[in-house]
């Protein structure tokens, strides 16, 4: 009597291989980036994160301004401007009147952020995958960088929410730096205004921006056959580049 045939084993769908929501993404991203990143081979979606950091963004900024106000953060920041001596030489009127105009264009640019954070992170998507694509020759599609730089910069949020504890906790309003608001970079603890380009690169080694590059590496590794640590050191090598120029202009004209 012939055996009777035996019945296909059925397979279990690999747990790797299945489709992530949004939420588990924003999550993988903080745990597991492989995930996350390797995801966007699926579907290279960007809103979620950019939503999600927009909020956050706005949060702190309302935060600031009931704990601070515009007006300090601006008075602050034209007083180590360039054009301090300038304004200190102006009628009281003028310059009360100049205050006025620059802290309503801080306050419009601060809750305009998910614009300016779009357009940010088009910019970079864009720099990214050409560099990625010419250099490294990943073939890497726009969608997807986009999503890369977006997914990565999910780590602002943690910085946004320190930031946000710090008001609670309580600052010398006088001297708050909006640019600098967490003490995450060696530049918190130096004097903004005494050398402006040493200010700026050890802005540079900040946590938050460290991280961000390391998933940025990260995500376009996962979406390529670049080496990870290749990817991770073309992102910080054109960051360095940007900080040294940001830095060079910034002590220039300063």
């Amino acid at each position: 009597m012939a055996a009777a045939p035996i019945p296909p084993t059925p397979t279990s769908p690999n747990p790797e291989s299945a489709s992530l929501s949004e939420g588990a993404r924003i999550i993988d991203t903080f745990i597991s980036p492989s995930k996350t990143f390797t995801d966007l081979r699926r579907n290279p979606s960007w809103w979620a994160p950019w939503l999600l950091i927009s909020l956050v963004c706005i949060l702190f900024f309302a935060v600031m301004d009931w704990q601070i106000g515009f007006e300090q953060i601006t008075k602050t920041e034209m007083s180590r401007s360039s054009r301090a001596e300038q304004i200190e030489k102006l009628p009281a009127d003028q310059q009360a009147k100049q205050l006025q105009i620059a802290a309503a264009f801080t306050r419009y640019l601060c809750y305009a952020i998910p614009v300016t954070l779009l357009i940010a992170f088009i910019v970079t998507a864009a720099v990214l995958m050409g560099i990625f694509n010419v250099v490294a020759g990943a073939g890497i599609k726009f969608k997807t960088a986009l999503a890369i730089v977006t997914y990565a910069s999910l780590p602002g949020i943690i910085s946004a929410f320190l930031g946000i504890i710090s008001l609670f906790a309580g600052v010398d309003p006088a001297g708050f730096n909006i640019r600098n608001p967490v003490a995450t970079n060696p530049a918190y603890f130096m004097d903004p205004t005494a050398n402006k380009f040493l200010y700026g690169m050890a802005s540079a080694l900040d946590v938050f921006v460290i991280w961000t590059i390391a998933l940025t590496g990260i995500g376009f590794a996962c979406n390529s056959k670049v080496k990870r640590s290749t990817a991770i050191a073309i992102v910080a090598g054109l960051y360095l580049v940007y900080k040294l120029a940001g830095s060079g202009l910034g002590a220039m004209f300063s």
